[in-house]
């Protein structure tokens, strides 16, 4: 047996949830049935929101890829903790 939920939303919310269903080929409403029966299941919310670093974590990430991209300030790989901590108290 079926029944129809209402609910409210913001229109851009709708929209845009509506774009991304039809881009991954479903109906809104089948990934709406899929969220509350997995909130049946596991009996919990998330909510999951993508990290934002602050300026200065930012400033050091884009640091660290410009490093890596020239090969500057990379250690190599171990396949053993010994030679690791001899790297780290390796005199430079």
């Amino acid at each position: 047996m079926k029944t129809l939920l209402n609910i409210k939303t913001d229109v851009e919310v709708k929209s845009e949830a509506k774009r991304i269903a039809e881009e991954i080929g479903v109906p809104l409403s089948t990934l709406i049935n899929a969220y509350l029966k997995q909130l049946l299941r596991e009996r919990r919310v998330s909510f999951v929101l993508p990290l934002i670093p602050n300026k200065k974590t930012a400033r050091l990430i884009r640091k660290a890829r410009e490093d890596y991209r020239k090969g500057r300030n990379i250690s190599p790989a171990f396949d053993n903790m010994e030679d690791a901590i001899a790297y780290l108290h390796r005199k430079p």
